[in-house]
């Protein structure tokens, strides 16, 4: 089934992200694969549509980076679910951009301002559960050149094992948000270019970098 973006179904209360849950990306930070899920939260404002701008702002940061991932629905209430049960409640995926200020993640303790700014989470134009989330193929491209392109199955943690987990730290409401971690190959965006994340049977996001205006 298909839904047409959260405007369908209610937007999420919060936008729950894994960082370096891919082997190549972790490779690429320099940093090793978690043995737990790396956590941290993204504001629901900072969610914008597949084909609205993605805003710089530069009066704090000077290299914002696009991220491509798999975003996981939610269906129902989940709460301190099993593994074994965790599937039954996925609504859908979504093409996402976790759109970064790899600066500020980089100088700051944790992520929340590198990770938060409006218009920092693009999400595809639907949301749908016609396809196999541990194995569909992912990839982002900028100005018409792919700079990411890998498949679900090289997760550190796969889709099933993260909603159990992190449904025993925090309740997962109706329309939450789960981004699943980025492959290799993140690197900056520039104001003028288009940046895109396409995955198998969930068609893309495609927006515009422009900068802040006063």
């Amino acid at each position: 089934m298909k839904y047409k973006n959260f405007s369908e179904i209610g937007y999420p209360t919060k936008i729950v992200a894994i960082g370096l849950n891919y082997h190549d990306h972790a490779a690429e930070m320099k940093k090793k694969p978690p043995v737990e899920p790396l956590m941290f939260l993204k504001p629901p404002s900072s969610l914008i549509g597949w084909d609205e701008d993605i805003i710089y702002p530069n009066h704090m940061t000077s290299k914002v980076d696009y991220e491509g991932e798999l975003g996981i629905v939610i269906k129902k209430e989940a709460k301190c679910v099993s593994k074994d049960s965790a599937h039954n409640f996925i609504l859908g995926g979504i093409c996402v951009n976790d759109v970064t200020a790899r600066d500020l993640q980089s100088s700051d303790i944790q992520f929340s301002r590198a990770k938060g700014f409006d218009t920092f989470c693009p999400v595809g134009p639907f949301i749908s559960d016609e396809i196999d989330y541990q194995n569909v193929k992912i990839k982002t491209i900028v100005n018409g050149e792919t700079k990411q392109e890998s498949d679900t199955s090289n997760m550190v943690h796969n889709i099933i094992f993260l909603i159990s987990y992190i449904s025993k730290v925090m309740t997962l409401n109706k329309g939450d948000l789960i981004l699943t971690g980025t492959p290799g190959g993140v690197g900056q965006l520039n104001n003028g270019d288009t940046v895109s994340v396409r995955i198998e049977g969930l068609s893309e996001t495609k927006n515009k970098v422009s900068l802040r205006v006063e």
